[in-house]
């Protein structure tokens, strides 16, 4: 089993910006989308953000413009940068492929935004 390592989650207050980091396994990065996910307390696992297969980035309505994807190749790193960040947001998030190998989910990272 290779499973993603998240990090960067935390409290903020909202309007706050985190900055999420997966290590992605080498034998997934390759050949595979890089997505994000979240599950706020409570609920199902979404999809927030991912590449397509094409490079193209896709967003989640309610995070369309305050979030964004990316991914450095060379360290088998993926990013998800949060700015203007709400209550809404909270929850754990996580990194995955598109669609995600169940195999791969990791321990997520926390990230919690008080009002």
């Amino acid at each position: 089993q290779v499973r993603m390592v998240e990090s960067g989650g935390g409290l903020v207050q909202a309007g706050g910006s985190l900055r999420l980091s997966c290590a992605v396994p080498r034998s997934l990065f390759r050949g595979n989308t890089l997505a994000w996910y979240r599950q706020p307390p409570g609920n199902q696992r979404d999809l927030v953000a991912r590449f397509t297969k094409f490079g193209n980035t896709e967003y989640a309505d309610s995070v369309k413009g305050r979030f964004t994807i990316s991914r450095d190749n060379a360290e088998n790193t993926g990013f998800l940068q949060m700015n203007n960040l709400k209550p809404e947001d909270t929850g754990v998030y996580y990194c995955n492929t598109f669609p995600p190998l169940k195999s791969s989910w990791g321990q997520g990272t926390q990230v919690t935004v008080s009002s």
